[in-house]
């Protein structure tokens, strides 16, 4: 017998009330937390790589150990979208809470994993392997929190907030990148260089899988959403429901791909850009990402509830526009900077741009299918995209590097934001032509 539809005990009386503005935001929120531990623990890897890369490989020059840290990077983004598949059918069939639990599970043991795999010099070959082995657990657990989750924030919050509840998705991202961050620049004030290359980035990796601990907990007290329990039981399989709205999963995949490469370039790679290719220290590199991320995250909800009174195509739009335009100038302009506040100022503009994207990107995909492959529309296409243009984002990018054509991947950023503008300007605006609205 087919149970999937049953709902929890006590469920079928919560959905029959009306809910209030209180209970949206504590569900948002708990959903939220949980969020930002699962993409500290994500971020983690790429804010600490400079310093465990010599742990993990035997020894070599500094590019060559951070193209194998961004190599094993780009591989965990390959399990993202059988995350996002096997994920997004079981908040599909089982709900959105029980999904949200399970990738923090995930998430937890492999940030415990990498925090006690011993080096490459204890173990030989074993040590990469087992730091390939952690990223593809994390990369399977934020493959399906992201549908998941923007899938729930979406259905929780009310038609007029939809764009700014479901920014604080990317909210909590960056603030779980930023946190990262700041773990770093506490621990590289309190030890010393030779204590972090040691045994000290494995510090975070441990306070990850600890804030899980709290993440499952707020978890617990999460309410399901009515769009869910209110779905009506499924006819047919879920990927045959999902194959039958092809241009749905064009549009995710078109509108994720300028975006996802221009989030993961101003991001977790510009940490390296900064060091490697303008010559900061790593200290100034890391004061300059975190107070750039800490703006850029302050920016979200804004945008996101500008999108709630002019529509989420404009803004879309703006986005693909200015950066197609000025992604070149900029990267151009950064390489030859040497000031702190010229590099922030350069960076900060070119997230302002990105915020265009990621401030909306997920309400966008939500409201583009029905409940009852939600999760899964929005998880599957986009883990795709993202392994393709963002996970590997820091590999291409040394790659031009190391063969001395570095200028080659500021166009190849263009290229694809331009490609993303094509599908922006010819989509409808989901504002007005939503699924959730409509369920």
């Amino acid at each position: 017998m087919d149970n999937s539809n049953t709902l929890p005990l006590g469920s079928a009386a919560v959905a029959a009330q009306p809910r209030t503005t209180a209970s949206r935001i504590k569900s948002i929120f708990s959903g939220s937390v949980g969020n930002m531990v699962e993409w500290y623990d994500w971020y983690v890897y790429a804010a600490f790589s400079l310093y465990f890369a010599k742990t993990f490989f035997p020894k070599g020059d500094t590019t060559a150990q951070l193209l194998n840290t961004a190599a094993i990077f780009a591989v965990g983004f390959l399990m993202r979208p059988i995350g996002g598949w096997l994920m997004g059918l079981y908040a599909d069939r089982a709900g959105r809470k029980r999904a949200l639990m399970a990738s923090v599970y995930l998430m937890c043991f492999g940030s415990l994993l990498i925090a006690l795999s011993p080096g490459y010099e204890t173990i030989g070959i074993g040590a990469p392997i087992l730091l390939v082995f952690a990223r593809l657990l994390q990369g399977l657990s934020v493959g399906g929190e992201y549908g998941t989750s923007a899938t729930y924030l979406s259905e929780m919050a009310t038609k007029e907030r939809r764009g700014f509840f479901s920014s604080f998705q990317y909210v909590t991202l960056i603030s779980g990148q930023l946190i990262a961050l700041g773990v770093l620049i506490v621990l590289q004030n309190f030890l010393t260089t030779e204590q972090l290359y040691a045994w000290g980035w494995r510090i975070p990796f441990a306070i990850g899988a600890l804030c899980a601990v709290v993440a499952l907990y707020l978890r617990r007290g999460m309410e399901e959403t009515e769009s869910f329990t209110k779905k009506d039981k499924a006819k047919e399989s879920a990927m045959r429901t999902l194959l039958r709205h092809p241009k749905e999963l064009l549009t995710v995949v078109g509108l994720t791909m300028g975006g996802t490469l221009a989030f993961y370039t101003y991001t977790t790679y510009m940490q390296k850009y900064l060091v490697n290719t303008v010559g900061m220290s790593i200290s100034d590199s890391t004061t300059i990402s975190a107070a750039t991320l800490f703006l850029f995250m302050c920016l979200q909800p804004v945008i996101g509830g500008l999108s709630d009174k002019i529509g989420r195509r404009p803004i879309l739009i703006a986005f693909g526009v200015l950066g197609t335009i000025f992604t070149v100038p900029i990267l151009m302009t950064l390489h030859t900077i040497q000031t702190w506040w010229g590099a922030f100022f350069l960076i900060m503009a070119a997230l302002i741009i990105v915020s265009g994207y990621t401030s909306i990107n997920a309400v966008v995909k939500a409201e583009l299918f029905p409940t009852e492959i939600r999760a899964l529309g929005v998880g599957l296409p986009y883990a795709l995209t993202v392994s393709i243009f963002g996970g590997t984002a820091e590999y291409v990018a040394l790659w031009f590097k190391s063969i001395g054509m570095e200028t080659g991947y500021y166009w190849y950023v263009t290229a694809c934001i331009a490609v993303s503008l094509l599908v922006y300007i010819t989509m409808k605006d989901t504002r007005k032509h939503s699924r959730i609205v409509t369920d």
